[in-house]
């Protein structure tokens, strides 16, 4: 049986945990600026898949990666040291999507922003096809409400 709030809590101590070590303990230089963003824990607490972003180009990406598969080992003895869980869960640390997400997001952003604009200028001093209302109004418009063809409709005779 499953805890997940136990799962959430253990995921939440080994991000912080993981984060620390990153900062403190680990001294490789192919670490670069890693920043951990989240961590998962599987329901029976076995392993735990740990996301993280790095700022730089696809060369410092990789060698960030490589040191955090070398450091693996660390950390994973830091987590099992600070969490007192019987079973300290696997390490596996993925490649956060989210800033890649943001940067297409953002992209799509600039274009609607880029076609509004061409739209706004386009549109500039033109005047609707149909007049400024083009809707149908009940029968008020062909005879008045009263019957009266004068198209008051409040009833008043026309004077």
């Amino acid at each position: 049986m499953t805890d997940n709030a136990r799962a959430r809590k253990l995921a939440d101590r080994i991000q912080v945990v993981v984060a620390e070590t990153l900062d403190r303990r680990i001294k490789d230089p192919r670490l670069g600026f890693v920043t951990i963003t989240d961590a998962r824990v599987t329901g029976d607490l076995r392993e735990a898949t740990v996301f993280y972003t790095v700022y730089g180009d696809d060369e410092e990406r990789a060698a960030s990666a490589a040191a955090l598969e070398s450091a693996k080992g660390i950390l994973r003895s830091e987590v099992g040291r600070q969490t007192g869980v019987r079973f300290t869960p696997t390490l596996a640390f993925v490649p956060d999507a989210l800033p890649d997400n943001a940067r297409t997001i953002e992209d799509l952003l600039d274009k609607a922003r880029a076609k509004d604009a061409e739209v706004r200028n386009v549109s500039t001093g033109k005047t609707y096809a149909a007049g400024a209302d083009p809707y149908r109004k009940a029968d008020a418009d062909a005879d008045g409400a009263d019957g009266s063809t004068d198209g008051s409709t409040d009833g008043a005779a026309a004077e």
